[in-house]
């Protein structure tokens, strides 16, 4: 297994991964489908905060991050994804993911690490807990899907 910087040739790989997630789960509240051409674009926006965890030339996960807010007092904030294709979870790619992606904002200039999680979404508020984030607010109900509103888990990460 490796973490390297993801590039356009594996976005293919990375909406395979995520866009099971959004049809079917409520891990995002999002309901658009990531295109190839969409993440080619997001992936060469974000060099050095774009990353894919790969085995035997398989990407089986990814991490990436991108401004918090706008404004220059957010500059040093930054907020994340990351996902695991279901067969890859419980191998350690999603703390080594998100160890590197961590590095790479530390390296960056980035202070504080953000995670936006479902409140139904138990896994990744554990899974967010163990690699050293602290839950600092929920907000109820604001996010739709299936036809039923969903809080949002506000968790964060001082670099």
């Amino acid at each position: 297994m490796s973490v390297r910087a993801a590039g356009p040739e594996d976005a293919g790989a990375i909406a395979e991964i995520w866009n099971p997630y959004i049809r079917e789960t409520s891990v995002t509240f999002t309901t658009d489908e990531k295109t190839v051409a969409g993440l080619t674009v997001d992936i060469a926006a974000r060099p050095g905060a774009f990353f894919v965890a790969e085995d035997d030339g398989a990407v089986l996960g990814f991490a990436t991050a991108f401004p918090f807010r706008g404004g220059p007092g957010y500059r040093h904030t930054m907020e994340h994804t990351v996902q695991l294709a279901p067969d890859a979870a419980g191998r350690g790619l999603g703390r080594a993911l998100m160890t590197r992606l961590e590095a790479a904002l530390r390296e960056g200039g980035a202070h504080v690490l953000v995670a936006g999680v479902s409140g139904e979404n138990t896994v990744g508020i554990a899974f967010h807990h163990a690699i050293g984030f602290e839950t600092v607010g929920r907000m109820p109900e604001v996010g739709r899907k299936f036809g039923r509103w969903m809080d949002l888990v506000l968790m964060q990460k001082i670099l």
